[in-house]
């Protein structure tokens, strides 16, 4: 695999991140690198800076073209305290989570990440991992399989997906390609519908990524733990693709600023809960009409950032 891959919101990240010489900071989501570099060069190559990523090839990739005084790590971020701590890191100064699919993993047609190219049914970040979405389209049944689909992808053919992939299977075998898998949703989502908005696969994909690789369940706890580990003043860095990735970020920042977790009726607060957060961007940046031209896919991407308020517990 070749790793050439265009940073997303690039210069937007690195002005309100704001990394600086002598700090640690955590890259968790290494990618292409572009980000992970970047922010080296903002750091004058002083400091700690740790990138983790789970795919094997952007490892390979980093370990071959980024300066040897990164640290990288291969893991997934759900484990970030674990991965300080074995690094004897206790506190952090900046985090950054791009959590965009890079281009290199969508252009590997084997990868099965792509509804344009037809491909074994996989979708696993990390290829050591056990479930594939050919398993989940073949194994799980009609009732669940809708449920993924309208709640991962906010799919409103849902339903109709998940019969017709049941009937498919059942009828003709187990469903073993993207372009398989492509056919029968193209059949289920009626005429009419295809014929304005995204590729009708889309929602459907996106669905099934994240139930493979359990993206927003460990993006919940990897939030937490990257502002557990934040030094006060320290800032943390969100970008996400998707209305659920966003959701997910922007109410776990809210509910760290508030702070306080008593009931609206009790006149004092008796939880003594501090706020932990000050957001920063109290609405999400978006990239310029510029970008996008230059890389369609960072259209759908949104950049939200925390900074840890001092005296925080």
């Amino acid at each position: 695999m070749s790793f050439v891959h265009e940073p997303v919101l690039l210069e937007e990240t690195l002005q309100l991140l704001a990394p600086h010489p002598g700090e640690i900071a955590v890259d968790c989501t290494l990618g292409g690198g572009g980000h992970t570099k970047a922010i080296w060069q903002l750091m004058q190559s002083t400091g700690r800076l740790i990138a983790i990523d789970q795919d094997l090839a952007a490892i390979s990739h980093a370990q071959a073209v980024l300066p040897p005084q990164i640290t990288v790590v291969h893991d997934n971020f759900r484990n970030l305290r674990s991965i300080l701590l074995a690094l004897g890191i206790s506190h952090v100064h900046r985090v950054l989570f791009d959590l965009g699919v890079s281009s290199p993993q969508l252009d590997e047609a084997e990868r099965g990440f792509s509804y344009q190219q037809d491909a074994p049914l996989d979708m696993r970040m990390n290829l050591q991992g056990n479930t594939t979405a050919s398993q989940l389209v073949n194994e799980l049944s009609e009732e669940e399989l809708a449920r993924i689909i309208w709640e991962y992808g906010e799919e409103r053919w849902s339903k109709r997906i998940a019969k017709f992939v049941v009937s498919e299977r059942t009828e003709e075998g187990p469903i073993k390609t993207t372009g398989q898998l492509v056919d029968i949703i193209k059949r289920a989502v009626p005429a009419g519908a295809r014929r304005d908005g995204p590729h009708p696969a889309k929602r459907t994909f996106q669905a099934l990524r994240i139930a493979v690789n359990n993206e927003l369940d460990v993006l919940t706890s990897a939030l937490r733990s990257a502002v557990d580990v934040l030094a006060p003043g320290g800032r943390i860095a969100v970008i996400t693709f998707h209305s659920l990735e966003d959701r997910i970020v922007k109410q776990t920042f809210r509910q760290l600023e508030r702070g306080c977790t008593c009931p609206p009726h009790l006149p004092i607060c008796v939880c003594g809960k501090k706020p932990m957060l000050k957001v920063i961007t109290k609405k999400p940046l978006v990239p310029s009409q510029r970008e996008i031209e230059r890389n369609p896919r960072a259209r759908s991407s949104k950049l939200r950032v925390a900074e840890r308020c001092s005296g925080s517990s």
